[in-house]
């Protein structure tokens, strides 16, 4: 049965303040997924869940508390919301929780021009299997793929609601369509795997079966028999599937929450350089079809662009209302939350500056060095910046691969490395986090 998510949040809300709350706010979400792996040509695995999730966060002067649950009739909700102000009532008091003043609040809220959702049908279950037969055949197909790992094809429709007693009521609904395989190269102790995916909200954009299976076979090939690279200093370029995660490491850094704790390598840095000179990280939550773009954030504030970094400087943190009051300043609309708990602040789109150069470019310019295309744990000590992960990849000799790399480690300290930084060109645009390849010349490798 659909339900109609504005009238569920708006009962939890009505049920609250029967309870005793004085202010709430809800979150109703609900949707519908499929998932299929294929593996050796046989369906391995079929999965459909349906579901709705109510969210409740309800105020009895400072004191909240947040109740969730996975039931959509009068009763439960009643009962949720009858726990929840009871739960509020022994918290501690919070001097910083609170709801949005009811000028803060978006009023611009129809999102169907950002195209979040595709208005195309489910794909049928057949469809999804015959996606993944046709990634595994592909990557089977690759010489040298001894086996596959897994190939998987699925959807996903979500319909999100937000609503709060100051009067803010709105919603959106989302899709996602995946496609992935993770091939295999070697026996024993000798395998190498690698993968390749595409995520979108339009099938229309998804990108081949055949091409992903294809690619994660041949990325798994060019692994097999891989060596240590000699320790020393070096200089390292970082693929674009995973030159993110620095970027990562500064927005995590420049979280409202983080500075609040004081637990940031980045606490002092305000107004400081951070990156090279000509150099943005600019946030656009109001980028069309793509997965992180929304005109309000989980507390009914209009969401802007912004410069996260202006010409290698830090403008600010990421804040929502409570961190924000924490610090003395105005959230910046950057709340996100689910159904099981309070906001807190999070990015949404993100890009780095492009540089004019290829990854090839950067490749012959690094000479000798370290091609990173995956990396494995972490070890990040958040006061310091201190970077250690493990890493594999490709040694570049005379600004060309000349051999697969694993087994190896890659450290350095991120507010030195992130002054280094040299962007490629390569970044893919209909991703959530727009970053190119990076090269960072010194940073120390241990290998053998």
């Amino acid at each position: 049965m659909a339900h109609v998510l504005s009238d569920l949040a708006h009962k939890a809300l009505e049920a609250a303040k029967s309870a005793g709350a004085e202010s709430a706010d809800v979150v109703a979400v609900d949707g519908t997924s499929v998932g299929i792996d294929v593996r050796d040509g046989v369906l391995e695995q079929a999965e459909r869940s349906e579901g709705v999730d109510i969210g409740l966060r309800v105020f009895v002067g400072q004191r909240q508390s947040c109740v969730s649950v996975s039931d959509a009739r009068d009763e439960a909700i009643i009962r949720m919301a009858e726990r929840a102000v009871a739960m509020a009532r022994e918290a501690p008091a919070d001097p910083h929780a609170g709801l949005a003043d009811p000028d803060q609040l978006a009023t611009d809220t129809a999102m169907a021009w950002l195209e979040l959702s595709d208005p195309t049908p489910e794909p049928s279950a057949a469809d999804l299997e015959d996606d993944a037969r046709t990634a595994e055949a592909a990557a089977r197909a690759v010489e040298g793929v001894t086996r596959i790992d897994s190939a998987s094809a699925g959807y996903s429709r979500r319909r999100i609601h937000l609503a709060a007693t100051t009067g803010f009521s709105a919603g959106y609904e989302r899709t996602d369509r995946s496609r992935s395989c993770v091939a295999i190269a070697g026996e024993g102790t000798g395998m190498e795997r690698d993968y390749d995916y595409d995520t979108r909200i339009f099938q229309s954009d998804l990108r081949d079966a055949g091409e992903i299976g294809t690619s994660a076979g041949e990325r798994a090939v060019a692994r097999h028999a891989p060596r240590r690279p000699k320790t020393g200093t070096y200089p390292v370029l970082f693929d674009e599937r995973i030159a993110s995660s620095l970027v990562g490491h500064l927005l995590s850094a420049t979280n409202g929450a983080m500075i609040a704790r004081g637990s940031s390598w980045l606490r002092d840095a305000l107004g400081e350089q951070v990156l090279p000179q000509g150099l943005d990280i600019i946030e656009d939550p109001h980028r069309a079809r793509t997965s992180a773009s929304r005109l309000f954030d989980a507390e009914g504030i209009p969401t802007r662009m912004k410069k996260i970094v202006d010409d290698g400087r830090l403008t600010g943190w990421t804040l929502d209302l409570a961190t924000a009051r924490k610090l003395g300043l105005e959230t910046t609309g950057n709340a996100a939350r689910g159904t099981g708990g309070p906001p807190s602040p999070s990015v949404t789109n993100i890009a780095l500056t492009q540089g004019p150069h290829s990854r090839a470019d950067l490749l012959k310019e690094m000479g000798t060095g370290l091609l990173v295309t995956s990396m494995i744990g972490s070890t990040i000590n958040p006061n310091t910046g201190d970077y250690s992960r493990g890493a594999s990849g490709f040694w570049i000799e005379n600004g060309e691969i000349a051999f697969p790399v694993s087994e190896c480690t890659v450290a350095g300290n991120l507010r030195e490395m992130l002054m280094r930084i040299v962007p490629a060109n390569d970044a893919r645009l209909h991703l959530s986090r727009v970053v190119p390849s990076i090269l960072i010349d010194g940073l120390t490798l241990a290998g053998e």
